[in-house]
């Protein structure tokens, strides 16, 4: 595959504004390729930097004969995975639903979504 090709598949972007001490901007990130980051005062800035971003990190994956990270689908994942927890966590989860009036499912849900 080219670059173009690269480039027309659908990466997850990541967009964050920020306030800190270099004042007010917008940072990106592709989630997929590790280290493909940029930032810009605008989103629209933001959106062509991270394309000139992953434009490059491409061309030097392709140029270095290294993988380049195909993005994921949510056709990948079924919705369900399993957690253990400490006993005195799952109890004090489950009184939490009880008095909610709703599902442990739903109330972990809930909290993840956050």
């Amino acid at each position: 595959m080219e670059v173009k090709d690269y480039m027309k598949l659908p990466y997850t972007r990541l967009v964050q504004e920020m306030n800190d001490e270099s004042g007010h901007y917008f940072y990106g990130r592709i989630l997929e390729l590790d280290g493909c980051q940029s930032t810009s005062d605008t989103l629209e800035g933001l959106y062509e930097s991270l394309n000139e971003a992953m434009e490059g990190y491409i061309e030097i994956k392709i140029e270095n004969n290294l993988s380049i990270p195909i993005p994921e689908t949510s056709n990948n994942y079924s919705g369900k995975f399993v957690v253990r927890l400490p006993k005195s966590l799952h109890q004090r989860l489950a009184i939490e639903a009880e008095k909610e009036g709703v599902s442990l499912n739903q109330l972990a849900l809930y909290k993840l979504a956050l």
